[in-house]
């Protein structure tokens, strides 16, 4: 066996193992009615040579009704077997397919930020619904390839040999010569299946970019720049999905042209003996019959290599990606995340993203219960501090603590338990405002809900709403204005009600007076909370605990406003430049 004939059976044992596995009563079940269905192939060729000999050729009456009822039988057998194979296949097929995309989801949501940085939504898109459409197919093709045309296959070649086995190696001659170029075409299939799977996620990519970039795409007049990038991968799709047809084809026209040989030889070698009187019309019959019907689940099991050679390009991609592991993990033995409202230091902190420092000794604590402010440049690092805190990525060096606990000593679920994040971009779900705050909760009374409202300033707006808090959010809370996706977005973070904070320049996309009904909110947010606050608008932070300044990864200066504004440093130039923009507009 091949090294590539090899890892195609490890990719089908491992998929049935994994996932078929847990379904294999209902496919035993399945295999039962199937190899009943396939063996009525057999009884209606051998039903031939009575039909012909006794009830065509020699008259007989008698023969023709326990005939006739026989075939009827065979006939009324195979289509109930047929159907309940197929409803409990397909029950199979859709459960198996659900599990597949279920745990695919599951796993990637896992690995890191690194992975998703990498590979774009539209990619991830096509794995989990194109790749593992393609391997939905194979399994009812596969199955029904072993179960019923085996079986079909087995009976009618047991006919074809009891009538005479040397007409069922005529058959069979041209058999040799396929072997070969079988061999070539399924390789050419692979190759060509990998390529189009490889185009449809660069076409999902390519969907994703411009539905969610429609407005920029609008206004930049670039329609048809985007049309012609998508319009060159479509092209290209259509060539490689016809190159696979054309492999795929190719296998059963390869069976058709090895069944014209076989059949042929057999009427030149077997008619000779039938004019002989050697043999009756019933046995040629049963045996015709036999052979005809075998190529025609020969014909389907060469398409279910050329199906394999498709399904197993997906299977190997959804391998691939179930058994990346994400380098963030819990530790072996994890410490419990701090109780009650923790102090956050960060000491001697180092990062580095490509190669480029982004965090270089990075050194603050924010103090239990009090406001921590961030400010900087673009590119300071105070979004990586973030990424940090909540181990969305872990340093090189030094150490960061919550409550005294280091960060990589909790597990990840607890650590980020302890965190409610508001970020510029509130995340809403295409869903109901209701939901997109409950986020799946049962266990909320109607009064803490309305208390949350009340604080988060949603029940200013929801009675406005056509359905109030049950009306619908839309594609990424496109139904809203800004203030108000911030406003659901704290409304959320009250009903977590964690001990940290996170602020990341919240208010920062929005005008006056949505800025200054959001900050109401996010002022109540803050209160008896760990809170840290990456600020755009210096004017939203005078207030701060503690105002940390940030220079390329490097904390420059820390203190209050006044304290920072006498010492006339970093932070006095970055308010004084922003003082004069305000002046300016």
């Amino acid at each position: 066996m091949s090294g590539a004939d090899k890892k195609r059976g490890n990719l089908l044992f491992w998929l049935g193992r994994r996932y078929l596995w847990r379904y294999r009563w209902q496919i035993i079940i399945a295999f039962i009615f199937m190899m009943l269905e396939g063996s009525m192939f057999g009884f209606l060729s051998y039903m031939m040579k009575p039909m012909f000999d006794q009830v065509l050729v020699g008259g007989s009456r008698a023969a023709l009704t326990w005939v006739g009822l026989a075939i009827f039988a065979i006939f009324m057998t195979r289509a109930l077997a047929s159907i309940i194979q197929k409803v409990v296949l397909t029950r199979v097929s859709q459960l198996t397919v659900a599990d597949i995309r279920n745990d695919l989801l599951t796993h990637l949501m896992r690995l890191d930020g690194s992975f998703h940085q990498k590979y774009g939504p539209g990619y991830l898109m096509q794995r989990i619904e194109g790749d593992v459409a393609s391997v939905s197919k194979v399994w009812s093709i596969l199955i029904t390839g072993t179960g019923r045309d085996m079986i079909a296959l087995v009976s009618l070649f047991g006919v074809a040999i009891s009538m005479d086995w040397r007409w069922t190696l005529i058959a069979l001659i041209g058999v040799p010569l396929m072997v070969a170029p079988s061999v070539m075409l399924q390789r050419y299939v692979r190759k060509y299946a990998r390529h189009a799977r490889d185009i449809s996620a660069g076409l999902s990519t390519r969907l994703n970019e411009i539905f969610h970039g429609i407005v920029p795409i609008k206004l930049n007049r670039l329609e048809k720049y985007q049309a012609k990038r998508y319009k060159s991968l479509t092209k290209e799709r259509v060539r490689t999905t016809v190159a696979s047809s054309l492999g795929q084809s190719a296998i059963p026209g390869l069976i058709d042209v090895m069944s014209g040989i076989g059949i042929c030889g057999v009427l030149i070698f077997g008619g000779g003996e039938i004019i002989s009187g050697q043999k009756s019309v019933g046995d040629f019959m049963a045996f015709f019959t036999a052979i005809g019907l075998a190529f025609e689940p020969l014909r389907r099991l060469g398409a279910v290599s050329g199906t394999w050679q498709i399904a197993a390009a997906s299977i190997e991609r959804i391998k691939e990606l179930l058994e990346l592991e994400p380098d963030l993990r819990d530790p072996p033995q994890p410490i419990p995340a701090p109780k009650g409202v923790p102090e956050i230091v960060l000491r001697g902190v180092e990062l580095n993203y490509s190669g480029s420092a982004v965090l270089r000794g990075t050194t603050f604590t924010a103090e239990a219960g009090k406001t921590t402010a961030l400010v900087g440049a673009s590119g300071a690092g105070k979004s990586t501090v973030f990424n940090v805190l909540t181990r969305l990525v872990d340093p090189d060096a030094g150490e960061v603590t919550i409550g005294g606990v280091r960060t990589d000593a909790m597990k990840l679920a607890e650590l980020r338990g302890l965190f409610s994040v508001v970020s510029q971009d509130a995340l809403l779900f295409e869903d109901s405002l209701r939901e997109n705050i409950l986020l799946g909760r049962q266990d909320v009374p109607e009064e803490e809900l309305d208390k949350v409202l009340d604080a988060a300033h949603v029940s200013d707006f929801v009675p406005r709403l056509p359905e109030g808090l049950d009306s619908l959010a839309g594609t990424r809370g496109s139904n809203l204005s800004g203030g108000q996706r911030q406003r659901v977005a704290i409304a959320r973070a009250l009903l977590r009600d964690t001990p940290i904070l996170l602020l990341d320049e919240a208010t920062s996309a929005l005008d006056a007076a949505s800025e200054q009904v959001v900050q109401a909110a996010l002022d109540k947010l803050s209160a008896g909370r760990t809170t840290l606050v990456i600020a755009h608008r210096l004017s939203t932070i005078r207030h701060a605990d503690k105002i940390v300044v940030m220079d390329a990864g490097h904390v420059v200066e820390q203190g209050t406003h006044d304290e920072l504004m006498a010492l006339g440093g970093a932070y006095a130039r970055l308010h004084a430049m922003q003082f004069e923009d305000e002046q300016t507009v």
